[in-house]
């Protein structure tokens, strides 16, 4: 039979060791084809380049995979792929392995999870993935065969169309994942400010600062599965709509 394709990207940049070990676990699973950008794009969201040129290379990475690095956003990545890269849709699209929380509000700034969006928004079945430590030499491999698990299972039964996983891994050893619990995204959000400083020519300028404020103890929510050891997954859709709103909407404007 022939084995499923995956597509692979990531926000932090296609040398970035969340990536690479993504790449190692999914060559277990499939035929893997890797698209990211050539440099970090944390925190793009779903920005797509339309103002400037986008350029492309093969690389020769370690693996049996093929490497390709684009000039572009995450989102960049998988539009490219899709139209100039691969010869086949893919049987499932893999951003991450990220590093750093992408829970609760931080799905919408998320490069990472923007690219698994953008597939779902073109049909695929896509997984976005993170864990919870920022260090560039965080321990990845903790949590493999969790993401190969979910992966496995995501191929096996697939979700419905629209349908995108937002999987977050707690920053622990991999007896201590207690294991995955499918969750809400928790009512969260950034209390931010700007602060205000001087360079040393007298020029001001603003440097983004503030802290996490979580709202939700609920015991569904994923900030609460990731603080008592579980992995957290929480399946998203691209539909903004307010379906539960609209008719009262419709009885104030119509």
């Amino acid at each position: 039979m022939q084995r499923p394709l995956i597509l692979v990207t990531n926000d932090d940049g296609i040398t970035a060791p969340g990536v690479r070990n993504l790449v190692n676990f999914m060559n277990e699973i499939g035929e893997v084809v890797v698209v990211a950008p050539n440099s970090p794009q944390s925190g793009k969201g779903h920005a797509i380049t339309i103002n400037s040129t986008l350029t492309f290379e093969e690389i020769n990475l370690e693996g049996p995979q093929k490497d390709y690095s684009l000039s572009g956003t995450p989102v960049d990545c998988v539009k490219f792929a899709l139209d100039k890269i691969l010869t086949r849709k893919p049987d499932l699209v893999v951003s991450g392995i990220n590093h750093g929380a992408n829970s609760s509000i931080n799905v919408i700034y998320s490069g990472t999870m923007s690219a698994a969006v953008e597939a779902g928004v073109e049909g695929l079945q896509s997984i976005g993935f993170s864990l919870l430590d920022f260090s560039w030499d965080a321990d990845f491999t903790q949590a493999k065969s969790h993401i190969q698990e979910i992966v496995k299972k995501v191929l096996k039964n697939p979700m419905p169309k629209g349908v995108v996983l937002n999987v977050n891994i707690p920053k622990l050893a991999k007896d201590e994942i207690k294991g995955i619990r499918v969750c809400k995204q928790a009512d969260a959000k950034w209390e931010e400010s700007f602060d205000q400083r001087v360079n040393p020519h007298g020029k001001t300028y603003f440097w983004l600062s503030g802290y996490f404020n979580n709202m939700d103890t609920s015991s569904d929510a994923d900030e609460v599965a990731l603080s008592e050891g579980y992995i957290s997954v929480v399946p998203v859709k691209f539909d903004l709509t307010a379906y539960e709103y609209m008719q009262d909407l419709k009885g104030i404007l119509e």
